[in-house]
Parts: structure tokens; C-alpha cells; sequence
């Protein structure tokens, strides 16, 4: 099905070029947030981040930009506290936005849902909801019920609703009723982070790169055993957070290491900024990008386009190992830019990392093929021009051409 919707909302060539970007977490967490408002800056828009600290990833900051300027509130954990800390939170946004009067509003997470609906409703300022990640069923209590009632009316009175995968984006459309189908904008990194082509991996040594949350879905014990039944020569970098919950999963995933032997073998580095993250990311030649293959969580059951490991392994060259799913092996498997396992196996993780170690050159084709896909189309600037057209009023715009594995890709008009 190929969708074109039409988007009716004056932009006035006299406002300034300002938005501000609304989530009731750490911005610098959500790679997109960081790739959009840099796009942003670089077409003489002036951003503003209003957001507030986060579990994990609370220390991660955006890199310095004269035209992009971040504002947050101190994280608060769960509990009443936090109730009294969201409703202070809205009051704060609402001054920031009267004092700086942006011409857009965008919102990220299911919490700023009720402070973009407010703005678009009260003040009349135009709204992109961009949600990163689908939230769970909805459940019984008060405040989950009024995030989820503001989530659909925010939706409604979008002016743009992006999503990060297909399956999600029709979710999303199935449950909001939003009047403008949503657009998929994939979490690619940006051509300016694609580095170099990488030499040759040597003979015998193979070093794997996780990066991301440190959770048993993601990064599953059966890889720290996979690791143990595998040559010395090969190593794996741990790079991220635990979550609020997934608190004390590092340190098992080290004890099983030192109960196995290989604690020399696995170095863990806590969280990095992207630009660390690319430097890392340069001394390796394959990154993990695993997912269970069955799971009740409709976010892990949907994750490519949206999880952004792979992509930003494959900027870098590396070759990727993912999981045994179809549109998973589809997307990075069929083209020749990695292989698959049963992330549960550690047999099978280990059979295939011992195939990348056994074949240093096939290894380094598949990252090398990766990374010329990421400059040629699979980058951000490509997939987030629909949305800055809008937000610069263009009066047609082409969406493009979307990725081969992502039906629905759709055509913006802003009139």
C-alpha cells in the first residue's frame, strides 16, 4: 500500500525558525533527537531540548552546537515524588515556551504527549509527535490511563506523527485514529558519522562490540558462554547502561564471565557519547544486535528501523550478528552485510562468530557492504527530509524512496 497524505497547516515565512523539543527524559539518550535537531541547526533552525535526567544515561550530553541549547529538570525516580515532578515539569515547559515562542513543538515520548496536546489545543503552535518506543497495554491505574487518553489526542492533533518501524506506525495508527497516516523515519545515523573503509581483520582475532541497554533480552548469558567455547582471539566490548529494570544484570553477566575463565575477554566501558561510541566502534569488526525470538513485548517484536545498533555498526564497517528473525535476516542477512543466530543458543552464537573469525576478509566485505548501503540511502538526512520540508513549509515534497524492506512509504504535501 502506498500512502499519500496530505498535511493543511499555514507556515508563516515571518515566524523564526525556532522549535522546541519536549520528553520527559534525557534527550541525549535517543540517537534520532540528536541526528533531527543537528539537520535542524545545520538548515538555520534554532532548537531547543527541554527534557529532564534519566536512569542509566543521566551523565550523556548532546555535542555543543551555537544554535542548539538543552534545558533539564534533575531525574526523579519513580513514586508520588514523581507525580508531583511531572505536573512541575508541564508548568516549566509551558514558561519555557511562552518566553521563547517556537514556531514548532516537538514531542518524543509518551509523557510529553499532554504537554504537546496542550500547546497545539491552547497555544496554537504545530506539533510532530515522534514516538521512539510504543508503550505497553494499557493498564488499570489513573495516571497510566490519562498518558494514554493524551497520547491518542495528541496524535489527533499532530500535524505529523513519526514512528521508527512499519508495524508500529500501523499499531499506532489503529489505536490513535490519527487523521494523517504516520510516517516511518528509520533510526539511521548520519553520513557525517559513516567512517573510513576499514584494512583487513586479522587472522585469528575477532573483536565483538555490544552497545545499547544491558538487559538478558538484548544481551542474553548465552553470549558470555558462546564466548568461552570460542578461540582466545576473539573478545567482546560491552558498551551502555543498565536499566531501572534491569539494575545488577552487569555484574552477572561478569560473574558467569569469571566463572568461565574469559573475564580477560570481555571489557565492559559504561555509557558513551556517540562521537566515543564511533572512536570504540573503530577498533572492532562485529557488533551484536540481538533480539529474542519470541517475546510479549510489541517494542522487541518490532525493532528493525527502530533499534539503531545495527546501523551504527555497519557506519563503522563492522559486520553484524543478528537474530534469527525474518525481517531481521531480510534486512541484514539476505544483502550480505552479516549473519544470524538463536540468540538463547550458545551453540549457535558460537557457530556463527566462529564463521566471522574463521573469515577475516568475507567479515570485513560484509561491514564494507554495509557501509557503502548507509551512505548511498540508509542515513538520516535522507529519511528525515519529508519532516523538515514540513517544518520548513515547503509546498510539495517527495518522501523519496524508502528503504526496499519498509512497505508504506509515503508522500508529505505541507500546504
Amino acid at each position: 500500500m502506498h500512502w499519500t497524505a496530505t498535511v493543511r497547516y499555514e507556515v508563516t515565512s515571518l515566524k523564526p525558525k525556532r522549535i522546541a523539543y519536549v520528553q520527559y527524559t534525557n534527550p541525549a539518550g535517543y540517537p534520532p533527537l540528536q541526528q533531527s535537531s543537528q539537520i535542524l541547526a545545520e538548515n538555520g533552525w534554532d532548537v531547543l531540548f527541554l527534557g529532564t535526567g534519566a536512569w542509566g544515561v543521566d551523565k550523556l550530553r548532546f555535542k555543543p552546537n551555537e544554535r542548539i541549547q538543552v534545558r533539564q529538570l534533575r531525574f526523579q525516580s519513580p513514586g508520588w515524588l514523581q507525580k508531583a515532578h511531572y505536573a512541575y515539569f508541564h508548568l516549566w515547559c509551558l514558561a519555557w515556551v511562552i518566553r521563547w515562542r517556537p514556531s514548532w513543538i516537538y514531542a518524543s515520548d509518551l509523557l510529553s504527549a499532554s504537554f504537546a496536546w496542550f500547546a497545539s489545543a491552547a497555544l496554537r503552535i504545530p506539533v510532530v509527535f515522534h514516538e521512539h518506543d510504543s508503550p505497553a497495554q494499557e493498564t488499570a491505574g489513573v495516571f497510566a490511563r490519562f498518558c494514554f487518553r493524551m497520547r491518542i489526542r495528541c496524535a489527533r492533533r499532530a500535524a505529523l506523527c513519526v514512528l521508527p518501524n512499519r508495524r508500529r506506525a500501523d499499531a499506532f495508527a489503529g489505536t490513535t485514529r490519527c487523521s494523517i497516516p504516520p510516517l516511518v523515519v528509520w533510526n539511521f545515523p548520519r553520513c557525517q558519522e559513516v567512517a573510513p573503509a576499514r584494512e583487513r581483520c586479522e587472522e585469528g582475532r575477532l573483536r565483538l562490540l555490544y552497545h545499547g541497554s544491558i538487559v538478558p533480552e538484548r544481551l542474553p548469558v548465552a553470549v558470555i558462554e558462546a564466548l568461552a567455547a570460542l578461540p582466545e582471539g576473539v573478545s567482546l566490548t560491552v558498551v551502555g547502561y543498565e536499566t531501572v529494570g534491569s539494575r545488577g544484570y552487569l555484574s552477572v553477566l561478569l560473574s558467569r564471565a569469571a566463572e568461565l575463565g574469559i573475564s580477560g575477554r570481555l571489557e565492559t566501558l559504561g555509557a558513551l557519547s556517540r562521537d566515543e561510541l564511533r572512536q570504540v566502534c573503530g577498533r572492532h569488526d562485529a557488533g551484536l544486535s540481538l533480539m529474542p525470538l519470541r517475546s510479549e513485548d510489541p517494542n522487541l517484536g518490532s525493532m528493525t528501523g527502530a533499534s539503531n545498533k545495527p546501523f551504527d555498526y555497519l557506519a563503522c564497517g563492522l559486520a553484524v550478528l543478528v537474530s534469527r528473525l525474518p525481517d531481521w535476516e531480510e534486512m541484514f542477512v539476505r544483502p550480505g552485510y552479516g549473519l544470524s543466530c538463536d540468540p538463547s543458543s550458545q551453540q549457535s552464537i558460537a557457530a556463527a562468530v566462529g564463521r566471522l573469525c574463521a573469515n577475516p576478509e568475507q567479515t570485513r566485505a560484509m561491514g564494507e557492504r554495509g557501509r557503502q548501503r548507509i551512505l548511498k540511502d540508509w542515513n538520516y538526512e535522507r529519511q528525515f527530509q519529508p519532516v523538515l520540508d514540513l517544518l520548513n513549509g515547503v509546498s510539495s515534497c517527495n518522501a523519496g524512496t524508502m528503504p526496499a524492506a519498509e512497505a508504506g512509504s509515503r508522500q508529505v504535501i505541507a500546504k
